[in-house]
């Protein structure tokens, strides 16, 4: 059976299409309803260089003025990356808005990237867990998947010219 890249046209496109968006707006969904449930799991996956100083240490004990992204607490960040998947997944419903959306989820999943590389990086630090190590070795490369699929709606429902 031959590969066929996301968002290439051929026959079953338009089926896997039709599934594709609801399919990845309910993963956004899933995931915007746990940031709220339970936003410890993804406290890990906030840079600390994010992050103003909410308790926790600052990255290699850097005086917050060496950090100067952080402009919100780790709370803050989970909830209000949170509020967008939830926002995108309404977006990638609507076929008006689902081109500018998906084009927008690609580039969050990418950026997500940068969170999950740092995870990883603390994992591998001596007060780091095998289990932490473990975990963030594993949802780092499944963004590259998210990436591609958020991309390939980019097209969904077009016709080819």
């Amino acid at each position: 059976m031959p590969f066929h890249w996301p968002g290439a046209v051929h026959r079953s496109s338009t089926a896997t299409h039709a599934l594709a968006a609801p399919a990845l707006s309910a993963l956004l969904m899933a995931s915007a309803m746990k940031h709220f449930r339970d936003p410890g799991f993804f406290r890990q996956v906030v840079p600390d260089y994010l992050c103003r100083d909410d308790g926790d240490t600052p990255a290699a004990g850097a005086p917050p003025a060496a950090r100067p992204l952080a402009v919100m607490t780790r709370e803050e960040w989970i909830a209000l990356s949170g509020l967008v998947e939830a926002g995108a997944a309404v977006g990638l419903l609507i076929p008006a808005t689902r081109r500018t959306t998906a084009t927008g989820v690609a580039a969050l999943f990418g950026v997500f990237v940068a969170g999950h590389v740092d995870a990883v990086r603390r994992a591998c630090r001596p007060e780091g867990s095998s289990t932490q190590r473990a975990v963030h070795m594993a949802r780092l490369p499944l963004q590259m998947p998210l990436i591609l699929w958020a991309w390939s709606l980019r097209n969904a429902g077009r016709r080819p010219s």
